[in-house]
């Protein structure tokens, strides 16, 4: 009786044993896939902090070029404000002078009186701003959007 329960006993350890195997080997297979997503995962994250740092590099030399070029505008924009105030002294001038209206014709006078009337009104509206851009609400990238803090380069 004790030889059948041992054989009995047996034959379910045995089969316990093919469980816990087949288990572990269950197990194993997971614990691979798992190291194979892992290694994915640390691939792709390689690759998207390279992009974010192509990006970054980017986007510093696009701040860099915003810089530059309001510095030229605003450079372009004083010296257009210098000239046009040049030209309002001169246009002044030649109308005041008495000997400015019997040198030149009666067209030339009202050509200059015409664009003494338009400087006059134009130095009295607001600054002028270059009709190429748009610096209306409605542009997508006001430069109000536009972060210039270079901490953040830094980072």
């Amino acid at each position: 009786e004790q030889r059948l329960q041992l054989l009995e006993l047996g034959g379910s350890v045995e089969e316990d044993y093919i469980r816990i195997a087949r288990c572990f080997e269950a197990t194993r297979q997971r614990c691979c896939r798992l190291e194979q997503d892992g290694r994915r995962a640390r691939e792709q994250l390689a690759r998207a902090e390279a992009e974010r740092a192509a990006l970054e590099v980017k986007l510093k030399h696009a701040r860099n070029q915003v810089e530059v070029e309001m510095k030229k505008r605003h450079r372009a924009e004083a010296e257009l404000e210098k000239q046009e105030r040049k030209l309002q002294l001169v246009l002044e001038l030649l109308m005041r002078e008495p000997w400015g209206n019997e040198a030149l014709s009666r067209e030339q006078c009202s050509v200059l009186s015409a664009l003494a009337g338009w400087r006059i009104g134009a130095a009295l509206a607001p600054v002028r701003r270059s009709s190429a851009v748009d610096e209306s609400c409605q542009s997508l990238l006001s430069h109000s959007d536009i972060s210039y803090d270079r901490t953040e380069d830094d980072v």
